[in-house]
């Protein structure tokens, strides 16, 4: 195929946008991709895609600099294409549209085309080659195509012009109250900017693109001033690389319904570093806009458009309520809060997911495979029990998965378990505390993933697959994950319909795998289930495309101990094999990570909070163990150094601990479940713990 680019020895790219790609690592990789596909010409499918649309978006700058954003329309097909480099456009600008003080010959503009419709759009840089009665002929400079990320699906109608009211001109230096209104209910608004540093090459000029997300995604900061997220895209960073170069910016904003716009300029700053990045879901970064001057185009269009659905993506992403509630839910992360199960769903025989709803000043932000922590009285005592969130950080629910614990012959039931089991109903409030936990799933950006589960195992692998889909549809990257079920029969596998649909819609990147130890006779091997019996090596090895992975371990703890050994005899890195460890076993690893330290025979422990001090000798066990046996109750969740429920503070002394701790601690911190007094130490063990 022939590559078509202006000049191939010159990039497609300025100098601010390549600065962008370099500080975000991609600039390597958008300089062979752009040569590809910007061109200096309009494909046939493009020059096709122009001539049935009944407007285009516009940006230029005027003549003291200021970008501003525009529309042009008429009826579908005023914009032909003369030839593949050559675009005529049968329309003029709006009265008091400032694009009427830039129609000289040689003036850059840039283009967008967008049928809401399909959500197709296609981007253009020109320049004027011809301003006639016939209109308006430009000569291209750079032409290619985006993706339909975050474009909500809207359907057109034209509205007759001689029923419209009288357009109206309003100029503006702050917001009114419509505009005020318009904006924070908008999901969509057009950004131009412009930079022109006196090269003359075909990467300066205007550029002008879409920008869409839930209502209420651009947060309205003072009667001036706005901050917009900003979401991954195609990482050509042509808006952003702009304002790196000619910090400015134009806004247009289309009342959908009344055929109003509303279009500013005014200065920008992008916010690499903002602490709000990180509660605002989708946004890799933000960037404000402080209005200088703008105007209201009243009854300017004679198009409406009806919202249809919105974008996939766009669901992906936060609000500003949602993120301040994310907020609210990070300062309170420590402390308990009232959660309304909202409903409640059977998923296996003995498998039942919890649907829980925040406080409405809350949003719980968390990772994939994080637990939250349930504290319940039942028959007058206070229990606290850990449960991994079987939901995605981007679902528009949380959720919770419990297994019911039976009573077996060497074991009694489950106290909590058949608590939610039998008696918690849909409307029930329970006492928690947000998501938490250091098994956290991250997407590796080369190696493959290997999730492991056993049981009731699957709820965080359950999380981790939901996760990984949305994240590669949302990145365009969908990462390559086998996921390996064991189960004892079809009666006990939960979520089996969920994670095929996950398998579909990853279009063969992400692999499911059921192994059942006893399938019932009915079943059919290879249709409903994949193997039969339990996971061994050599089973594992059979299956396992690549050793260079990151591998997921949860379930019973000698379950995950004969995983983690098969695995590390087949060739996978120790330190890329993570596991959840609940209860007092935690993974025993080969590679020294669990270090002894030595504890003194006898010690005094000092409890601060309860003005309790008392004598502790080895036998006494962990500081955990040592409070409960005197009538205190800590809290703690998996009393492995996995969660770090159990953290207090140490005012005095010194503490070894006997395994390994994952979890981050302050230097005055310690975990109580696996601390007990080091050697050496002289001074009494004083504790800080709140009861």
């Amino acid at each position: 195929m022939t590559v078509h680019v202006a000049n191939e020895t010159v990039s497609p790219f300025h100098q601010g946008e390549q600065q962008v790609q370099q500080r975000l690592g991609v600039r390597d990789k958008m300089e062979r991709f752009g040569r590809q596909v910007i061109r200096n010409y309009m494909p046939e499918q493009h020059r096709d895609f122009y001539a049935q649309l009944p407007f285009i978006f516009v940006a230029h700058a005027d003549h003291e600099g200021w970008p501003w954003a525009s529309v042009l329309f008429n009826q579908a097909g005023f914009i032909r294409a003369i030839d593949d480099k050559h675009l005529q456009l049968n329309a003029m600008p709006v009265a008091g549209d400032s694009l009427n003080d830039a129609l000289t010959i040689g003036d850059r503009w840039g283009l967008l085309g967008i049928e809401l419709s399909t959500r197709r759009r296609n981007r253009l840089a020109a320049h004027i080659n011809k301003v006639s009665n016939e209109g308006i002929e430009l000569s291209i400079d750079q032409a290619f195509g985006n993706c339909p990320q975050y474009i909500q699906q809207r359907e057109l109608y034209l509205v007759d012009p001689a029923l419209m009211p009288d357009e109206e001109l309003i100029q503006l230096t702050a917001f009114d109250q419509q505009a005020l209104e318009l904006i924070g209910t908008s999901d969509t608004f057009f950004v131009a900017s412009y930079v022109a540093n006196g090269s003359g090459a075909v990467s300066e000029g205007a550029d002008v693109s879409h920008r869409g997300g839930k209502p209420g995604f651009i947060r309205i900061d003072d009667d001036k001033t706005l901050t917009v997220p900003d979401y991954t895209g195609n990482f050509h960073f042509n808006t952003l690389g702009n304002f790196v170069e000619n910090p400015r910016a134009g806004l247009l904003f289309i009342d959908f319904s009344k055929g109003h716009i509303l279009t500013l300029t005014g200065k920008v700053e992008i916010l690499w570093n903002s602490p709000d990045t990180a509660f605002f879901a989708g946004a890799e970064r933000l960037w404000t806009f402080t209005l200088d001057h703008g105007r209201w185009l009243k009854n300017g269009l004679p198009l409406r458009w009806d919202l249809q659905d919105y974008s996939p993506n766009t669901r992906l992403t936060g609000s500003w309520s949602e993120a301040a509630a994310a907020k609210q839910s990070e300062r309170l992360k420590n402390t308990w809060q009232p959660y309304q199960v909202v409903d409640i769903v059977q998923e296996s025989s003995l498998i039942s997911s919890f649907y829980l709803q925040a406080p409405e000043d809350q949003k719980p932000s968390f990772e994939a495979g994080q637990f939250l922590t349930l504290k319940a009285h039942i028959e007058g005592k206070a229990h606290i029990r850990t449960y991994t969130v079987s939901s995605a950080p981007k679902d528009d629910f949380l959720r919770i998965s419990i297994k019911q614990e039976l009573a077996q012959t060497d074991q009694p039931a489950g106290v909590f378990s058949n608590f939610m089991h039998e008696q918690i109903k849909r409307g029930d409030m329970l006492q928690v505390k947000p998501p938490t936990g250091a098994f956290k799933f991250a997407i590796p950006p080369e190696r493959s993933v290997l999730l492991i589960s056993a049981g009731v195992g699957i709820t965080p692998m359950i999380a981790m697959a939901r996760h990984a889909l949305q994240e590669g549809f949302r990145t365009r990257s969908m990462p390559n994950i086998l996921m390996l079920c064991c189960v004892r029969n079809n009666e006990q596998r939960a979520f089996y319909t969920e994670l095929k649909a996950i398998a579909e819609q990853s279009s063969g990147h992400i692999r499911v795998v059921w192994i059942l130890s006893q399938p019932e006779e009915h079943l059919s091997p290879g249709a409903d289930y994949d193997y039969k019996g339990r996971l061994s090596k050599h089973l594992l090895q059979g299956v396992l495309v690549d050793n260079d992975c990151d591998a997921y371990l949860c379930g019973p703890n000698d379950f995950m101990q004969s995983q983690y050994n098969s695995l590390r005899e087949l060739g996978v890195e120790n330190k890329h094999i993570f596991a959840e460890a609940f209860g007092p076993a935690a993974l025993l690893r080969d590679e020294g990570i669990v270090t002894t330290v030595p504890v003194e025979e006898e010690a005094l422990i000092h409890f601060t909070e309860s003005r309790l001090e008392q004598a502790w000798s080895k036998g006494d066990g962990t500081l955990l163990e040592f409070a409960e046996a005197h009538g205190l109750t800590p809290e703690y969740g998996c009393r492995s150094g996995q969660c770090g429920l159990c953290k207090v503070t140490l005012s005095k002394g010194q503490v070894g601990y006997q395994q390994e701790v994952t979890v981050d601690l302050a230097a005055d911190e310690i975990l109580l479940c696996c601390a007990m007094p080091a050697a050496g130490t002289t001074e009494p063990v004083q504790l800080d713990i709140q009861l």
